[in-house]
């Protein structure tokens, strides 16, 4: 049975999973990159042959193991791995030449985009959610690790893709009071703190702003 993208797992966008649906998964490798507790890796498993989620987080990894062991799930495996640090990907799935797809959900950088295209053979596909530049635009700061339109498909071409699909899902949530806004982006304090956002978004409210912009390049493309 494939994938239905009416049906994506908690916290995957329906347009990022209808991607993941198109293509043929059945008798594919698949290899998550960034897995964290392998919510993507776990959902992809039943309908792959084989799925191989990577992350540095050793605590993360334990926890989607534990979730693949639960489920009764014997196709999955999950390795403490940064992601950044191999020049490709080729020997992590044994028994394949290369994935037929690799996925990177919010664990996007160029030096992955370039071990993807050194793992996959030309017809396969890379598919990523990255943090768009206009992620948390109130901060005043953009994310080291976020791409405007232009940057990715430069990245991606330079690397010998061709991009099929590109697009923004951005949300913008709007309050009627200054605490409305903060209460809104508390989570996100001790991290914003640290790196002088938290004084940027502060003012930026204070200054008469009540926005707070989640944006994110849904992507995918084919290796030439």
């Amino acid at each position: 049975m494939e994938p239905s993208p009416a049906e994506p797992p908690a916290g995957v966008s329906r347009r990022f999973w209808a991607l993941l649906c198109a293509e043929r998964l059945k008798d594919s490798a698949v290899l998550d990159v960034g897995t964290g507790s392998g919510r993507l890796a776990l959902a992809l498993a039943l309908h792959c042959a084989r799925v191989v989620g990577i992350d540095r987080d050793a605590a993360a990894i334990e926890e989607a193991t534990r979730r693949a062991e639960a489920r009764g799930l014997t196709n999955v495996e999950f390795l403490v791995l940064d992601a950044e640090a191999p020049k490709d990907y080729r020997d992590l799935v044994t028994g394949w030449r290369s994935p037929g797809l690799i996925v990177a959900h919010l664990c996007v950088s160029d030096r992955i985009i370039e071990s993807s295209s050194r793992t996959l053979e030309p017809g396969g596909a890379l598919a990523l959610v990255a943090f768009h530049a206009d992620q948390w635009r109130e901060t005043g700061r953009r994310s080291r690790f976020a791409y405007d339109e232009n940057q990715v498909r430069r990245v991606l071409m330079g690397c010998g893709f061709v991009v099929q699909h590109l697009e923004v899902e951005r949300e913008v949530q709007h309050f009627d009071s200054v605490e409305a806004a903060l209460a809104a982006a508390l989570g996100l304090a001790e991290r914003w703190k640290t790196d002088g956002r938290w004084f940027h978004y502060v003012r930026f409210l204070e200054e008469g702003g009540r926005t707070l912009t989640r944006s994110h390049l849904v992507v995918k493309a084919r290796k030439a």
